[in-house]
């Protein structure tokens, strides 16, 4: 009856649209709307849900220990033990894409499914993570809220019979609709959505999902108010002796964010290998975590009353250290142990506990040149967001969004991206690819470059091209490129042998001065500097040497003379190829 419905209110819906005879971009317009809305109402219920297992789990259970016995609180593990009892059929059954943080998975749907993810994922994840956060799992609310957004934006698409591109970018919708909603932060769910999840920043993408993004956030400041999540008292860039301060405050931000990545990883290993029934292991997880959060309850939750304690400088300096390693253990076990929930809420929460800490230390040797430890707490939130997701402009933004505070935007620009190179530099994938690559997934810019890295460049390239004598004057030059269908052209010199490439950005610099046209010859306008490729690299290896210049094509040569020209291999060849490779990957799935 239900399927009846919904199939009829979308035939209605379709004939409407075609009716009004609309484009494609004002047809996909339309839906970011729709999944606005829905992004929105689903961040409402999500934290209303949270909020009635809370009190489910704390409120009512505390009451009934207290009545068992007056040391009710050693009972207090039985609470994220029942939790983890309720979720696992759920998350080990039921959607298994519902376990963890959920991220990696939105990301695996739009780089190799044509962004499609079942709609059941939406439900399954809202009441798996509500209750894993309502019964004290340390995790976050955000990578929840992104499958639940993205799965409706998928929904949505695949319900209008959507093209693989347009479902992709209306689950960007869907994602930055709950962060935005969720934390009050459009912007920031903006360039989460962007940055993230979709890699791509052109136009076509980013209409619809600035337009999802804001509907949400007034569905959401509707019902939940407008107020920024931390109440920060006014911090200032004391001196420009700080700047070395908060450098070293993102140095430190970087390691503990692959530390975090590590043991998190680490744990699922253990679980993963523990010879227990599955259902038991979130159990066993929220039993030690609550153990733990015997002595230590701040680590129950998404932790925001630790950040703003942390920020409002009203926590003991040796317990802020404490409470960076006791967080980092408490979401692995959560999420390790086959938990639900997201990781954003923890890397504040580090980063706030790390960034006082670091911040009282710097005080106490430097009183006259630097803020107060709530400032580095500020900015440690920043680093740690920024060293985990490696995307240090949605974390800028979102610290911004979450505090209202500009203030101190400098240093927080600062410690995200020194934290962001210095977390690359020591782990190449961030906590969201990590999962990917542990299954053989590579994803570069939305992309997987694992299913290019297994083909060589000589079954792609091509092995017909148009060369040009380095002393070709440009007058002639310009007859030929106007005849020509080509952006690239290889250089050869009189003996045959390549000297550069010369493309139409190089040709646009001198083809407006005349004057020039019997002075100047191919040989004064070309690059030299373009990475030869050689037939025995891969394709994603030689992706990787595309984006040095951007260049739309590039010479392939031989391996031990690279002055012979074999052939040319075209950005647009290797994405015709990975599509072609995607669409063979579909059609054996439902075989």
């Amino acid at each position: 009856m239900l399927n009846e419905v919904s199939t009829k209110i979308t035939t209605w819906f379709s004939k409407s649209i075609g009716s009004l005879k609309l484009s494609e971009q004002r047809i996909l317009i339309i839906l970011s709307v729709v999944v606005g809305v829905g992004g929105g109402f689903g961040a409402v219920i999500f934290r209303w849900l949270i909020g009635a297992f809370h009190t489910l789990f704390f409120d009512y259970g505390t009451l009934l220990f207290s009545q068992i016995t007056s040391h009710s609180k050693w009972l207090i593990p039985l609470i994220p033990m029942a939790g983890g009892l309720l979720l696992a059929p759920i998350t080990y059954r039921l959607a298994k894409e519902a376990r963890g943080h959920g991220v990696p998975e939105v990301m695996l749907a739009v780089a190799l499914r044509g962004g499609i993810i079942r709609p059941f994922i939406a439900l399954a994840k809202s009441v798996a993570s509500s209750i894993c956060i309502g019964s004290g799992g340390s995790a976050g609310r955000e990578g929840p809220i992104v499958q639940i957004g993205s799965a409706l934006g998928s929904t949505v698409g695949q319900m209008f019979k959507m093209s693989g591109e347009r479902v992709k970018i209306l689950v960007g919708c869907g994602a930055a609709a709950g962060i935005s909603a969720t934390f009050n932060a459009p912007i920031a769910g903006v360039l989460f959505a962007l940055e993230i999840i979709l890699g791509d920043f052109t136009i076509y993408a980013f209409s619809p999902v600035i337009i999802s993004s804001v509907t949400a956030t007034v569905i959401s400041r509707a019902f939940l108010g407008n107020y920024p999540a931390f109440l920060v008292p006014p911090y200032d860039l004391v001196s420009v002796w700080e700047m070395p301060m908060y450098i070293g405050l993102g140095l430190v931000g970087g390691i503990f964010s692959v530390l975090f990545i590590k043991v998190l990883y680490k744990s699922e290993d253990i679980f993963e290998a523990l010879r227990i029934n599955n259902f038991l292991k979130p159990a066993l997880g929220g039993l030690i975590l609550g153990i733990i959060g015997i002595f230590y309850p701040q680590l129950f939750g998404v932790g925001y009353e630790a950040i703003n304690s942390a920020l409002h400088e009203e926590t003991v300096i040796w317990v802020l250290l404490l409470l960076v390693f006791m967080k980092i253990a408490a979401t692995s076990l959560t999420l390790g142990s086959g938990g639900s929930g997201g990781i954003f809420a923890p890397s504040l929460f580090m980063g706030a506990v790390l960034g006082g800490f670091f911040g009282n230390v710097v005080h106490l040797a430097f009183p006259g040149v630097t803020a107060t430890p709530g400032a580095y707490a500020l900015v440690g939130m920043s680093a740690m967001v920024a060293g985990t997701t490696h995307a240090p402009i949605t974390a800028m933004l979102i610290i911004f969004e979450m505090t209202g505070d500009y203030r101190i935007i400098l240093p927080v620009m600062l410690a995200s991206v020194v934290s962001t190179s210095l977390a690359n530099h020591l782990k190449r994938e961030s906590i969201y690819t990590l999962k990917l690559v542990r299954r053989g997934i590579t994803l570069k810019a939305g992309k997987d470059k694992s299913l290019l890295e297994g083909i060589l460049v000589q079954e792609v390239m091509t092995t017909s091209w148009q060369t040009l004598p380095q002393d070709m004057p440009l007058s002639q030059l310009l007859r030929f490129v106007e005849q020509s269908r080509e952006t690239v052209f290889p250089v050869l010199n009189r003996k045959g042998e390549l000297e550069g490439i010369v493309t139409l950005q190089d040709i646009r610099s001198v083809m407006t001065k005349r004057v020039l046209e019997d002075l100047v010859i191919v040989k004064d306008i070309m690059s030299t500097n373009a990475s030869p490729i050689t037939l025995d690299e891969n394709l994603g290896s030689a992706l990787s040497k595309f984006e040095v210049r951007d260049f739309d094509g590039l010479p392939v040569v031989d391996k031990h003379n690279p002055k012979k020209l074999l052939g040319i291999l075209r950005r647009s060849d290797i994405i015709s190829f990975y599509k072609k490779r995607l669409l063979e990957q579909e059609v054996l799935k439902k075989t």
